[in-house]
């Protein structure tokens, strides 16, 4: 994105007559503000005060409202559009909906829109020779898993559906006993290795289940034990739950058996092109080597559980453990090999992996007051199928949000800070659309972002409203959300079923509702983690105590607008309340004097995070003469600086304009603070301090993870001594990123050591 590009072209009026006519509106605007009165901003956060009605100099518009006019026969539409035909990453279909985008922004009324193309290393089944997994009796294959999925409704086929595969799979034919690793976690491999020592991974095939964490670690993870290959499949003890009335696709939302999930294996700090880390992925880009990355080295496949019932009720081995068992009707067995001894597992894998162009699409309002401060929303557009929930239910209600938009702007609004509307491509295969942009912008976004809002699903079920999010935007998120009525009961609002539902203490009657860490799993992670712009991620979705890793159909050929119609959101007022709720955060932060941003929710935040972290591991670091009282100390200063800045703010001048940009600048910059530019101990790319992906679950996020990777099974470091120097070196920088976010809020000549 060239900024410099929006900030308008020369006029090819003459000058006298340019001068006349701006005298003349001139004169009419004034008597437009008196007869429509002026704009009120919106309350301030609680690490502020309320600001006065004014948005001391942005263009008055009487009460812009952003949440009636999101329509949800509109939302309807647009997915209906989105999902005709399947359109994965690097595909005409992918190509055409970018263009779609940014012609349709134009025509909505941004001020532009434009393609951005990055030349990505994508991966995609050989057109030839189709993966499968087969049983060999003598050598002879007597059964092969199902190359596609079964067409279960007619309005479901179609030519450019790319049969099931896992993207970025090592190539190769490897055969060998089968072993059963149940959701092959790190834990799952020390328990085999705990407790059947004579089970010897090392040559074997791991047949496994999907859920509980990212299969990318589930492939580095076998791959570590010795495995030649992995088989991934779906049980129905977590994607087909028999309830007594199991009904599944198409007369029901569980799994039918022939679905399988497809899904990439990248598992990198870095995420992005995997070839270019770091860089944008240019034409003059440097690419190393597609071997000396983070990717596979062993092929890996995903099958559906009734080609896996096959596979596991012929197995050898003791019976597995309760809590390993799923819901086939079978009986589970570890291996390894299969009853009859003639016979083993072949795979037959030939994934590519190519370059290929995947565009992103930028749209852009130009703010009135502080054009150079961008309010960044986005999604991402490509799917492995037709993708009605991941993530087309987004990208409908995201062109919902930006018609909104659109019309403002047409009526003559301008927010008090720009509005970056981005549509990202390929992030199915880790992200790389928005880390791209990122990494070429961010030089740009580091210094002018004040925040990120992202929806990648918007809607995956109809029980409640969930959000992660940044501490800093939890009051924005409460506010807005008050705001939106709650989509079936109008009564109420979306704030109200949210904490009903989703309670961050359900034994609080005071309680707010629950606000979950970011994990790296959608394209906000190059934003926080890489660059420390705050960010939410927002969606609807399926009631918890399911026990559900996700929905079921999760990227299936059976991910259909059927799907989402009929077992969903039937009248997509779910998609409606995230709309406005994306609408409505976005405005304020546009438009707010002061940002909506709470530090002391910040403060709150991590020192519960760090007493986790100490009860955790307190004893072992004084055996070890290490001590939390600096942290502590830090923390203690921390909550001073908070209370004295709220002090700052309520004596801040509201028409002046110079303070409120030093007051904004301080709020903004508070999260880049915990970034560290070296990165997490072999994790360069991930350089937020206190909030970071797990390593051991790409989908899940610690906190203060220097310390908690550098703590992790510590007892089995071979070199004692080194291990425990990081510990203390990550204590250290623990401490100085707290006291670097204690220094952005106070004065600016305040330079206490």
């Amino acid at each position: 994105m060239e900024m410099e590009g929006y900030y308008g072209k020369k006029s090819k009026w003459p000058k006298p007559m340019f001068w006349g006519l701006t005298a003349f509106l001139a004169a009419v605007g004034i008597g437009l503000g008196v007869i429509i009165g002026h704009f009120t901003a919106p309350k301030g956060p609680e690490c502020a005060v309320p600001t006065p009605d004014s948005n001391v100099g942005s263009t008055p518009m009487p009460g812009v409202n952003v949440i009636d006019p999101i329509n949800a026969a509109n939302i309807e539409e647009n997915l209906r559009y989105f999902t005709k035909v399947p359109h994965i990453a690097g595909s005409p279909a992918e190509r055409s909906n970018a263009e779609y985008i940014r012609d349709k922004w134009i025509e909505q009324g941004l001020d532009s829109a434009k393609l951005v193309p990055y030349d990505v290393l994508l991966s995609y089944p050989n057109d030839t020779i189709r993966n499968k997994v087969s049983i060999l009796e003598d050598g002879n294959e007597i059964f092969h898993s199902r190359l596609e999925e079964a067409v279960l409704r007619p309005g479901d086929d179609h030519p450019d559906v790319v049969p099931p595969f896992n993207a970025y799979s090592y190539q190769g034919e490897p055969e060998g006993d089968l072993v059963y690793a149940n959701y092959a976690r790190v834990e799952d491999f020390e328990y085999l290795e705990k407790t059947h020592s004579d089970i010897k991974l090392n040559g074997t095939i791991i047949i496994a289940r999907y859920g509980k964490i990212f299969r990318g670690n589930k492939a580095l993870n076998a791959q570590a034990a010795g495995a030649k290959g992995l088989i991934l499949y779906s049980d129905p003890a977590d994607y087909a739950i028999d309830d007594g009335d199991i009904k599944v696709y198409p007369d029901g939302w569980w799994l039918p058996e022939t679905g399988a999930q497809r899904g990439n294996t990248f598992v990198s700090d870095a995420k992005g092109d995997p070839v270019t880390p770091g860089y944008p992925a240019k034409p003059f880009a440097f690419r190393i080597d597609d071997y000396d990355t983070a990717l596979p080295k062993i092929p890996v496949h995903p099958i559906g559980y009734g080609d896996a019932q096959l596979l596991l009720g012929n197995m050898t081995g003791e019976e597995v453990i309760d809590e390993w068992k799923g819901h086939l009707p079978v009986t589970y067995r570890l291996g390894p090999g299969f009853n009859d001894s003639s016979r083993n597992v072949k795979m037959t894998i030939h994934t590519t992996r190519e370059t290929r162009t995947t565009y992103d699409v930028i749209g852009f309002i130009r703010g009135e007051i502080e054009p150079d401060r961008y309010v960044v929303i986005g999604n991402h557009r490509d799917a492995w199928v037709y993708g009605a929930v991941d993530p087309s239910s987004g990208t409908a209600a995201f062109m919902e949000v930006s018609r909104v938009f659109g019309e403002l702007r047409k009526s003559g609004w301008k927010p008090r800070r720009s509005i970056v509307f981005g549509s990202w491509g390929a992030e199915e295969y880790g992200l790389l659309g928005s880390t791209e942009f990122v990494e070429e912008f961010q030089r740009v976004l580091a210094a002018r972002a004040v925040a990120y809002i992202n929806v990648d699903s918007a809607v995956t079920g109809n029980y409640s409203l969930s959000v992660k999010s940044t501490p800093l935007l939890y009051q924005a998120i409460y506010a807005a959300s008050k705001k939106v009525p709650d989509p079936e009961d109008l009564s109420t609002s979306l704030y109200d079923t949210w904490r009903d539902r989703l309670p961050a203490d359900a034994n609080d009657p005071n309680t707010l509702p629950r606000v979950s860490n970011l994990g790296a799993g959608s394209d906000f992670a190059p934003f926080m983690y890489r660059i420390g712009v705050s960010a939410v991620d927002l969606r609807y979705r399926y009631d918890p105590s399911l026990g559900i890793s996700s929905y079921p159909v999760y990227h299936s050929v059976y991910e259909t607008f059927y799907y989402m119609k009929t077992f969903l959101d039937y009248d997509f007022l779910r998609h409606q309340a995230v709309a406005r709720l994306w609408a409505e955060v976005a405005r304020d932060l546009a438009e707010s004097v002061i940002l909506p941003f709470d530090c002391t929710d910040y403060v709150t935040k991590i020192t519960g995070s760090m007493d986790t972290v100490r009860t955790a591991y307190e004893a072992q670091m004084a055996a070890q003469g290490i001590t939390f009282d600096y942290i502590y100390s830090a923390l203690a200063n921390f909550s001073a600086a908070a209370t004295e800045f709220e002090k700052v703010i309520s004596q801040t001048d509201m028409k002046d304009l110079m303070a409120l940009r030093r007051v904004n600048d301080q709020l903004m910059q508070l999260e880049r603070a915990f970034i560290d530019p070296l990165g997490l101990p072999d994790r360069k790319f991930l350089r937020h301090i206190v909030f970071a992906p797990s390593s051991k679950n790409y989908y899940a996020a610690d906190a203060f993870p220097g310390i908690v990777d550098a703590m992790y099974r510590i007892d089995e470091a071979l070199d004692q001594d080194a291990r425990w120097d990081i510990v203390k070196q990550q204590m250290a920088v623990t401490t100085h990123a707290i006291q670097s976010a204690v220094s952005t809020l106070q004065d600016v000549l305040a330079f206490d050591g």
